[in-house]
């Protein structure tokens, strides 16, 4: 897969193409299903979700009358898409048990952060909307980083900043969402 190919095809779809979106899924299925799939590994055991459906229903929101400037936007829409159906999911089995207080926690050196339970989940949902108001690259980069599983040269990348400045910009985001989900 080019970039100039998932560029084109968005380009066709943007057009009205119908032939365009069935000719994206197959050059896109495996990376989005490594994001999916690194993703669900930081989830809690007994999952329903697989990565082939995290795969597919985040996909069915992003075919919709949305509009993709580039492969950069559209894998960012498609990591934040994941992020949405994973806590949607952890507010609904919330939502079923008793109590819900959310537990501040800290975000974890390694590039994806293991959230044990879903009121975690929700907790960082929160401080990412939080840092998108604040720092939207950011929040952004940590979209890349936890929810998509991208390297920090796969970020720099699609970001298109210097792997320098990703650090910098990942070191930040580190400290900002720790600072947001610490214990008081």
């Amino acid at each position: 897969m080019t970039k100039f190919e998932v560029t084109q095809i968005l380009s066709q779809i943007e057009a009205g193409d119908p032939a365009a979106a069935d000719a994206l899924l197959p050059l896109i299925y495996n990376e989005l299903r490594r994001f999916a799939a690194r993703q669900l590994d930081a989830e809690n055991p007994g999952q329903s979700l697989d990565a082939t459906a995290l795969v597919h229903e985040a996909y069915l929101r992003l075919v919709g009358d949305q509009k993709f400037e580039n492969r950069h936007h559209f894998f960012a829409a498609a990591a934040t898409s994941m992020r949405r159906i994973l806590v949607e999911r952890a507010r609904t089995r919330n939502s079923l048990k008793a109590g819900g207080d959310y537990n501040r926690i800290e975000l974890e050196n390694a590039p994806v952060a293991e959230l044990e339970r879903d009121d975690e989940l929700l907790a960082l949902d929160a401080a990412l909307d939080q840092l998108a108001a604040v720092e939207p690259q950011a929040a952004q980069l940590v979209h890349l980083r936890y929810f998509a599983g991208c390297t920090m040269k796969e970020s720099a990348l699609l970001l298109k900043m210097s792997l320098r400045s990703t650090n910098r910009l990942w070191a930040y985001a580190k400290a900002w969402l720790s600072r947001e989900l610490r214990p008081e």
